[in-house]
């Protein structure tokens, strides 16, 4: 078996069904690393709203990463010393990565008049509205539109438009994401930036030389995530093509769609120690 191992995953699309939001398929998968010890560390564009009822339903109860890499959450007393620049706040330490949602905000006031009807965002968007695009139930919703740091963008408009959309938020100084929904806006910080910090801080505050760790994700707002771990999985999707990576070791490819395909490559890389489906 594999050791020293961290799971870094993606939620929508990954772990959690794509249309169904389930996780039922990666059950058996989440008790066998449970009872390995293998921690299991959401890295996803919810919110820590969303996280809070989710992690308790999932069963995961270790670190967690927000609003794709803008803050990683790390239960107080989790490490044997609080982490260097985080700061504590509702029974964590948090390590910030991200600018504020308001700045972000201030960023897209400034394409609205430009880009008129062609694309909506979380914090213009009313509860209903924000169901129809994601097909989350309204109090999931609501957990949803409470961000702390970047903000979703709905595309409405043609492909042409989308280019000079971004182009521009471009020459504004930053760089969205393309999430499997949304475009996502959040500045410099990225999935993988909050996975090197955390598995270095689980380095040092466990002693251990090294962390294996494992990215799991289907989207391309998954690629720094993908290409910051030691082992990275591409999750197939039913609704996207799997992400575009640079890096051409260790690369996996589910068989399965989500959470199915998520317990499949785990069970052969940990498990099975096994080179598969590369």
């Amino acid at each position: 078996m594999l050791n020293n191992v961290l799971i870094f995953s993606d939620l929508d699309g990954t772990l959690l069904d794509h249309h169904t939001y389930s996780f039922a398929a990666a059950l058996p998968m989440l008790q066998k690393l449970r009872q390995a010890n293998i921690p299991v560390i959401a890295n996803t564009s919810k919110t820590y709203a969303e996280l809070t009822e989710l992690r308790i339903q999932i069963g995961l109860d270790g670190p967690f990463i927000i609003e794709n890499g803008a803050a990683v959450y790390i239960p107080i007393d989790f490490f044997k010393s609080q982490p260097i620049g985080t700061i504590e706040r509702n029974g964590y330490w948090v390590k910030e990565f991200s600018k504020p949602r308001k700045y972000w905000l201030s960023l897209i006031g400034k394409l609205q008049a430009r880009f008129s009807g062609e694309f909506n965002y979380f914090f213009n968007m009313s509860n209903e509205e924000i169901v129809a695009a994601t097909g989350l139930s309204i109090e999931q919703a609501k957990l949803a539109a409470s961000r702390q740091y970047g903000e979703p963008i709905l595309w409405l408009g043609n492909d042409t438009t989308k280019i000079k959309f971004i182009q521009a938020i471009n020459e504004l100084g930053t760089k969205p994401l393309q999430g499997g929904r949304f475009l996502h806006l959040a500045g410099t910080c990225d999935k993988g930036q909050a996975l090197t910090w955390l598995s270095r801080e689980f380095q040092k505050q466990k002693s251990i030389a090294h962390c294996n760790t494992i990215a799991l994700g289907d989207g391309q707002n998954d690629v720094a995530m993908l290409e910051a771990a030691d082992i990275a999985v591409r999750i197939l999707s039913p609704a996207n093509a799997p992400p575009i990576l640079t890096r051409q070791s260790n690369v996996y490819t589910s068989q399965g769609y989500g959470p199915i395909g998520w317990a499949e490559c785990l069970e052969q890389i940990i498990f099975n120690h096994s080179q598969f489906n590369k």
